[in-house]
């Protein structure tokens, strides 16, 4: 059965280059997937877009003395760019400086208000006395009261991950002025994210399925209850208040606007597809799936936050799975586009070519537990694995048929080694798809890589090279079968490695679902070119 995916990937924000650590931990694995689901023949969305209300934003903004579109208009078209060179298959990726985005937030807003899950409060915040402005979450910087961390957020701790309040940092400081920030009386808008924690701890004691750290995470939240949080600032940049209760000077914070990005691009497609309502046969369609992409300092806000959010609006689809990953390391340290630690994407991609990249980074998920990452790894892993065993196989293969034939053989009087490789990578197929279903997306790369083995080992055993002159015919029906074996194997491989797959795709014909096929005898083979680059290491290094 068909079944209607929603692949939502995290909003980067527009203030700076995004590392491989942002492209490990949520943006590769959201493509390997959503490209294996539309071959199972699922019918898929996959959306995200740049978060351009961010503080980051206007932190960077105030620094270089620019305005803050001037950051999201340079930064969302370096994602753009490198996601067309990574080969990313999105179905829209847009930005929250939508008029639809805003729309749609104020119509999500109104619900909630009109369903009583909204309400305004006097409450202290934080004022800079230098500035003379109320400083919004990512303005201050503290130390963390849970793991006494001295650069904490005021709205969250990269270091444990612990959403916080500002007012709970001790020893808390402006990022715009330094100053000590004092506490005052403001009136804002609260959402009651209390009224959702019975719900949401009924919703969790049934996924089996689901990440252990992620359920541990969230469980560990719900048993100390969700709390009440301003969803409104004082700020000039963000989407506009539906109401005018406040005044002026008052904006929908960047917290809870950037999830209603999901619904809000899935909308947005649907208008540039000519049919405003596609949008529900995801999101008010009870077969449907709905799989979050996200880095674990996510989890709170998309296992929590937006599922509340979402039953307070009305009765739309809840997330089906949230696969966050852990962290990637680059020395030891966390990958950090704010403190500038790690790789961003674009020295990674002028260091290696795309497939590799994407190889060498999903063969190193972050899948259950923090994974390191350095230039001489990457390269390690394309050398000795990607090059060595996937493309070397690939191309003696086709080398030998070039050779020997120029064409497919026809396959004649197959024995038992021969149907038992075919049967080999028919399991292996399985059981990759099996894995990629439960977003078990290493293993599934370690099948494939296996089942690559096989044939190599099959080759090894059967000397096709010395059947050549010796049993020509032999020889054929060999080479014959180990294409046919490619051919399926390369199914496990799509969703990784795009470009070679296109590559493969022009000399034994389009990959249309998961399935292995039948290489057509006579298909014109003609000399190849290697799939890979090998990378000189010395050099990469010096």
């Amino acid at each position: 059965m068909t079944v209607p995916v929603l692949v939502a990937v995290a909003w980067p924000y527009a203030s700076g280059s995004r590392h491989l650590g942002h492209l490990a931990g949520a943006y590769l694995p959201a493509d390997v997937f959503a490209r294996h689901q539309r071959l199972v023949g699922n019918e898929v969305l996959m959306v995200s877009g740049s978060d351009v209300h961010g503080t980051p934003i206007t932190v960077r903004a105030e620094r270089e003395g620019v305005s803050p579109t001037v950051i999201v208009d340079r930064y969302h078209r370096e994602f753009v760019r490198q996601w067309d060179q990574l080969g990313f298959s999105w179905d829209l990726f847009t930005t929250t400086g939508t008029d639809n985005h805003a729309q749609v937030t104020q119509e999500m807003f109104l619900a909630q208000l009109a369903n009583g899950h909204i309400d305004r409060r006097v409450s202290e915040q934080y004022y800079d006395p230098t500035a003379c402005r109320f400083l919004p979450d990512r303005y201050i910087e503290g130390t963390c009261p849970h793991c006494a961390y001295g650069e904490a957020r005021g709205d969250q701790c990269d270091n444990c991950g612990r959403t916080l309040d500002a007012l709970e940092l001790g020893d808390p400081r402006s990022k715009i002025s330094g100053a000590t920030p004092e506490r005052r009386e403001t009136e804002h808008f609260y959402f009651r994210y209390s009224d959702f924690t019975a719900r949401l701890m009924q919703i969790y004691d049934d996924k089996p399925h689901w990440r252990p750290h992620v359920l541990n995470f969230v469980r560990g939240y719900l048993k100390e209850g969700l709390l009440d949080r301003a969803i409104t600032r004082d700020i000039d940049w963000g989407i506009d208040l539906p109401v005018d209760d406040l005044g002026s000077n008052k904006r929908i914070y960047v917290w809870y606007d950037a999830v209603i990005g999901y619904l809000s691009a899935s909308k947005e497609w649907s208008m540039q597809h000519g049919d405003a309502d596609a949008w529900r046969h995801w999101w008010e369609n009870d077969e449907s799936r709905h799989v979050y992409f996200i880095g674990k300092d996510n989890i709170p806000f998309h296992c929590l936050f937006w599922p509340a959010q979402l039953m307070g609006a009305g009765e739309l689809h809840l997330p089906d799975d949230v696969p966050a990953n852990q962290y990637v390391t680059f020395k030891g340290g966390k990958a950090s586009a704010s403190r500038g630690v790690g790789l961003t994407i674009d020295e990674g991609l002028a260091l290696f070519e795309p497939d590799g990249l994407r190889y060498a980074l999903a063969a190193n998920f972050p899948e259950q537990a923090d994974t390191e990452v350095s230039i001489e790894a990457i390269a390690r892993r394309i050398n000795e694995e990607l090059v060595a065993n996937w493309g070397n196989l690939v191309n003696r293969v086709l080398s030998m048929l070039h050779k020997n034939h120029g064409a497919q053989p026809a396959s004649t009087n197959r024995l038992e080694q021969d149907t038992a490789l075919l049967r080999g990578v028919d399991e292996t197929l399985l059981r990759c798809g099996q894995h990629l279903h439960r977003i078990e997306l290493r293993a599934a790369l370690r099948e494939a890589m296996s089942g690559a083995q096989s044939i190599n080992a099959y080759l090894n055993a059967t000397e096709p090279w010395k059947l050549a002159k010796s049993d020509p015919q032999r020889s054929a029906t060999v080479l014959g079968t180990a294409l046919d074996a490619i051919n399926g194997l390369r199914v496990c491989f799509a969703p990784y490695l795009p470009f070679s797959t296109a590559r493969l795709d022009a000399i034994l014909g389009p990959i249309d679902g998961w399935i292995r096929k039948e290489v057509p005898v006579g298909t014109d083979i003609e000399k190849p070119l290697p799939l890979f680059a090998k990378i000189d290491i010395d050099a990469l290094t010096a």
